[in-house]
């Protein structure tokens, strides 16, 4: 009974580990493109030259 219930334990763990690592790679494609977007759609400042899009 005991190593079945590791077993499960392990798959769940294997699994819940897959899961967030799939979902951290969706995440870090859209913030990516999103990144990317921000260099292409910048707006240009008075001056005529392109500003920058982020803050520092």
């Amino acid at each position: 009974m005991v190593p079945l219930l590791l077993v499960l334990l392990l798959a769940l763990v294997l699994f819940g580990a897959g899961f967030a690592l799939k979902a951290l790679w969706w995440i870090a494609v859209i913030v990516l493109v999103l990144w990317l977007l921000g260099f292409v759609l910048r707006s240009a400042d008075s001056g005529g030259r392109r500003g920058r899009w982020y803050r520092w």
